[in-house]
């Protein structure tokens, strides 16, 4: 979330989840040394847990109650008010890394999920202190920051050639991903924002760099 400030919840509760958040940074930078199927081996469990304790909170009252105790500060309103309670931003994070490494491409995925950690992370804090003018759903400063650190992402991250098409496919990514995050699109910014970059930029590799074997990446570990 990168909106205009509210009172309902603290920058510096804010900035603790979004700590926590950049944390999920570690699983693009394992996967660039690793094989698919070792990631897949240590992410899958986890993911398991996560989803399991989470649908636990919302389906078992006196679970619910333990869980707010230990982890209630860090989950949004949305995330636990009863009128409308779903699953948190951490479960959605580790089902989005799960399944999108499951289907794309390591390059486009390294890139993909990298601006969902650091972009979507600077959107919210940067929103949250700066924001004044509203852009969609969320903020302009937030959306601004976004996009920038979205581009030094793309810059940053493996290319299979390292030829300036591919940068401007993750650029024409990071804009796409900056739209979708400021529009809310999907059930939670966790799995709308890799989703989509990660199907845009694999789709422009297809139609602009249809030589280039956009798995190479993937068979070198």
């Amino acid at each position: 979330m990168n909106g205009i400030p509210s009172v309902e919840e603290s920058y510096g509760t804010e900035f603790i989840r979004k700590g926590i958040h950049f944390l999920s940074l570690l699983i693009p930078i394992i996967y660039y040394f690793v094989p698919r199927a070792t990631v897949l081996w240590m992410l899958v469990p986890l993911t398991l847990l996560f989803s399991l304790s989470d649908a636990a909170r919302l389906l078992i009252p006196s679970f619910g109650r333990l869980y707010s105790r230990l982890f209630g500060f860090l989950l949004r309103t949305h995330e636990s008010s009863h009128a409308g309670r779903r699953l948190n931003g951490a479960t959605y994070v580790l089902v989005a890394a799960s399944v999108l490494i499951m289907f794309l491409p390591k390059v486009v995925f390294i890139t993909a999920f990298s601006i969902l950690i650091i972009s979507d992370s600077s959107a919210a804090l940067i929103g949250r202190r700066f924001g004044r003018r509203k852009f969609l759903r969320k903020s302009l400063q937030g959306a601004e920051a976004f996009f920038v650190t979205a581009l030094i992402v793309v810059v940053l991250a493996p290319k299979i050639a390292y030829i300036p098409a591919e940068y401007l496919i993750g650029a024409v990514g990071a804009a796409v991903g900056t739209v979708v995050e400021a529009a809310s699109f999907g059930p939670d910014d966790n799995l709308a924002i890799p989703l989509s970059v990660g199907v845009v930029m694999w789709a422009l590799y297809s139609l602009i760099l249809p030589s280039i074997d956009v798995f190479s990446l993937d068979r070198l570990m």
